[in-house]
């Protein structure tokens, strides 16, 4: 007999399926007014600045009031991370590679907008509805490609980390660090000038072959555009390739009744 499984009350109350009472007075709140307001604190002040006491104030109640629409501030910052990303781009009949460079741009520019998302999110498969729209147009996107859905996830699953990962760079440098400031180490450029002034050739003969060459002079800064696009293009070159492997082997697929070998799809972390 199956395991009957339940979803955590946040979740359930992301997806708008507790139930509704229809005795006492009726709630001055909802949780999309509450959520609002504890992205807007985020934004402004980062997590430092989320505490129910201020949400509640923010939204004109007392702080036990707030308790009644969100069970604690865990779960507060758990419809938070879901609340904060905007509706997906829709694919609108472009190709899934212009798509999901599109993506995981939107992706990538979230979390920029929102830098505190970057402390919220945990690795764990999405829950919310917002996270799994997202999920599904990256999905939707590789229709027809021959990729099987644990493929298709996989490649969500990618260059979901990509964004994350660029996105943290880019927010962590962005906030200056005080020993490279105090270095006077402003961007890469610079970087790369210490480092080939530090490496040993004996010991780190490739690394500081680049260094010495120049490899990161010309750089403005830390984060360049062209770096973004140089990374995502690796990934969906990989895609693309795995795809067209997918095409091959379904080219030489023995005709019916004849001994085919089986595909198997790998599911991996979700975005």
């Amino acid at each position: 007999m199956a395991q009957e499984r339940s979803l955590p009350s946040v979740v359930e109350r992301m997806w708008g399926r507790e139930p509704v009472t229809r005795r006492g007075p009726r709630p001055r709140l909802d949780l999309a007014t509450i959520t609002a307001a504890a992205i807007e604190i985020a934004d402004a002040e980062g997590l430092a600045g989320v505490s129910m006491a201020g949400v509640a104030s923010r939204v004109g109640v007392a702080a036990t009031a707030l308790y009644r629409y969100v069970g604690s501030k865990e779960d507060l910052l758990t419809i938070m991370a879901d609340s904060a990303a905007p509706l997906p781009p829709e694919p609108g009949g472009m190709s899934w590679r212009v798509y999901l460079a599109l993506w995981t741009r939107a992706h990538r520019d979230v979390l920029l907008d929102h830098p505190w998302l970057l402390s919220v999110g945990r690795l764990v498969p999405p829950l919310g509805p917002r996270r799994l729209l997202w999920l599904d147009r990256a999905l939707a996107a590789l229709d027809g490609t021959g990729l099987d859905d644990g493929e298709k996830i996989n490649v969500a699953s990618a260059l979901t980390g990509y964004a994350l990962t660029d996105a943290a760079l880019v927010h962590s440098v962005g906030g200056g660090d005080p020993q490279l400031e105090e270095a006077g180490i402003a961007g890469a450029a610079d970087y790369g000038e210490v480092l080939a002034g530090v490496l040993d050739p004996e010991t780190y003969p490739a690394l500081s072959a680049a260094m010495r060459s120049g490899a990161l002079r010309g750089a403005e800064g830390w984060v360049d555009d062209d770096d973004f696009r140089f990374g995502l293009d690796l990934l969906l070159d990989g895609v693309e390739t795995l795809i067209g492997r997918r095409a091959a082997r379904a080219a030489h697929r023995p005709e019916p009744g004849g001994r085919a070998g089986g595909r198997g799809g790998v599911a991996g972390a979700v975005p």
